[in-house]
């Protein structure tokens, strides 16, 4: 990717988020810098008038009391990044390491936080290098922020710690040597303001909610292949009926069921046939989609807050004064993670439902497990299992973690946010639901084999068609994870995404007037 951001002193979006995670450069603007350099000197006027300000010349967290001599304000910093780099687990993914560091710059860009501009230029160094920190994904009680990850994000900085270099994992010291820098000796607030906040927690967050956008528009198209495979009704999607209950959400994906089975020669085939109703998970798809649909909404304005925030403690003021407060505490990113868990958990729950209607021949009227040969051939049965392991999977993982909280640092932080756990969680229940959906989309793929009514619609036959694209259907007995695994990929990529949104613009230009693309 060749596009490059811009850091300025209102923080960023979700945009740019997803930009950088796909590889994107990043700069620092004159107007960051400006705000840095006077946020520094201001922080220079404190020192020189020596009284105690939290952070700059004191100790932290119960030690915050402790006033800390000029000569030893270095020191501060170097200990507090290599005594607070104690993390645990398995290193957080490339992409996750790549906008965290982003977030923290942008936050630091605003200029509140008394830090040099070259510290920052730093941070991004490494971000355009792509040799990249390696955090451990354990550690953090999400407030005061992401203490523990953001320490190990940080040392190498100092030439110390650990990075990943493509598939090689070297030393801090090394990883200077390759992008030509010098060991930073942090300078007084320096390290504070380096691992004070929420970007750890934040980027999980933001990523979790880039990839879970993605899945819920294959989520809609898996539903619209599945009702055709199924020869159910499309009159549940009535947009008079759900205006009735107007929940933007059910409006939104009702007519993206609409759109998908537009034209479609199977559903007009049985118009006449006696099935009064649906069952619910075919029927009340709106009704759930569009919930999820409603939370992520939530959850973005939430995280768009969160984005263009200063996260630092202290903060400068206006009048250039230096204030403790709580902007660190991560509750409001818990919550919103927490409820992204819930919110995707519920698509892979309702998907995992249509797929057992698809499997079974005695709801299905196709053969047993998608099998041209039941009984010789398991077909797609075990397909299913994968699938509700990972539905009751999510079940537990679920659990709220914002609800906890655990007093540390003798009981001076004696509420945490659990935010980071929130967002580890949510980003697993949404890697579980992609691989549920996309299971779904394979099994609907290899049902429409075997309808034989004619043509599906004008969206469910460019995404069957998708789906041919990268996978083969099932003659007999195969091992046929490596489709599923490519369909994952196609939600991966936002491709159902732009399916929906290509015939969201067709059918703005029918009713204009204009030609409606047929391709």
């Amino acid at each position: 990717m060749n596009q490059t951001i811009t850091i300025g002193t209102d923080g960023t979006c979700l945009d740019e988020v997803s930009a950088v995670r796909h590889g994107a450069a990043v700069r620092l603007g004159a107007g960051a810098r400006a705000a840095m350099e006077a946020g520094r000197r201001r922080v220079e006027d404190l020192l020189r008038d020596a009284r105690p300000v939290y952070g700059i010349n004191t100790g932290f967290g119960r030690l915050a009391a402790t006033v800390i001599s000029a000569g030893d304000l270095s020191s501060l910093q170097v200990n507090l990044l290599r005594s607070h780099a104690c993390g645990t687990g398995d290193p957080l993914p490339r992409d996750v390491v790549r906008v965290t560091l982003f977030l923290r710059a942008s936050s630091l860009g605003r200029g509140r936080s008394g830090i040099r501009p070259e510290t920052v230029e730093m941070l991004l160094s490494f971000l355009n290098g792509d040799i990249l920190p390696v955090i451990p994904s354990k550690g953090s009680l999400g407030a005061s922020g992401d203490l523990a990850p953001l320490a190990h994000m940080c040392l190498p900085l100092m030439g110390e710690g650990r990075c990943m270099a493509g598939e090689e994992t070297i030393g801090g010291g090394e990883a200077l040597a390759r992008l030509g820098l010098e060991p930073l000796r942090p300078t007084s607030k320096e390290g504070l303001a380096l691992i004070n906040g929420t970007p750890v927690m934040t980027a999980i967050a933001s990523c979790a909610l880039l990839d879970a956008r993605n899945i819920l528009s294959a989520a809609d198209t898996a539903a619209a292949v599945t009702l055709e495979a199924l020869l159910g009704t499309g009159t549940a999607f009535d947009e008079e009926l759900l205006s009735l209950r107007p929940h933007p959400g059910a409006l939104e994906t009702g007519a993206n069921l609409n759109r998908m089975i537009e034209g479609s020669e199977i559903v007009l085939s049985h118009r006449d046939c006696p099935r009064v109703q649906d069952s619910y998970s075919l029927r009340c798809t709106p009704q759930v989609h569009g919930a999820t649909r409603d939370a992520m909404r939530y959850i973005g304005e939430t995280l768009a807050i969160e984005l263009s925030s200063a996260t630092d403690n202290p903060l400068m003021l206006e009048d250039g004064s230096f204030l403790s407060g709580g902007n660190f505490h991560g509750q409001p990113v818990a919550l919103a993670s927490d409820h992204l868990a819930l919110a995707a958990a519920e698509l892979g729950s309702i998907s995992e439902r249509r797929m057992e209607r698809l499997l079974n021949p005695d709801l299905s009227g196709l053969p047993a497990f998608l099998s041209p040969e039941p009984g010789l051939n398991s077909g797609l049965m075990i397909a299913q299992y994968t699938a509700a392991s990972l539905v009751s999977e999510n079940k537990v993982l679920v659990h709220p973690a914002s609800c906890d909280s655990i007093s540390v640092s003798g009981a001076q932080e004696d509420h945490v946010s659990m935010g980071t756990t929130a967002a580890r969680q949510a980003a697993e229940v949404v890697a579980n639901v992609r691989r549920v959906v996309a299971t779904e989309l394979f099994c609907g793929f290899q049902a429409h084999r075997f309808v034989g009514r004619g043509k599906p619609g004008r969206g469910t036959g460019r995404a069957l068609e998708m789906i041919s694209s990268v996978a083969k259907p099932l003659d007999g007995d195969r091992e046929f994870g490596a489709d599923i695994d490519a369909v994952e990929g196609l939600i991966e990529s936002g491709a159902f995404t732009e399916l929906l949104e290509t015939l969201e613009k067709g059918r703005g230009l029918a009713r204009s007037g204009a030609p409606a693309s047929q391709g």
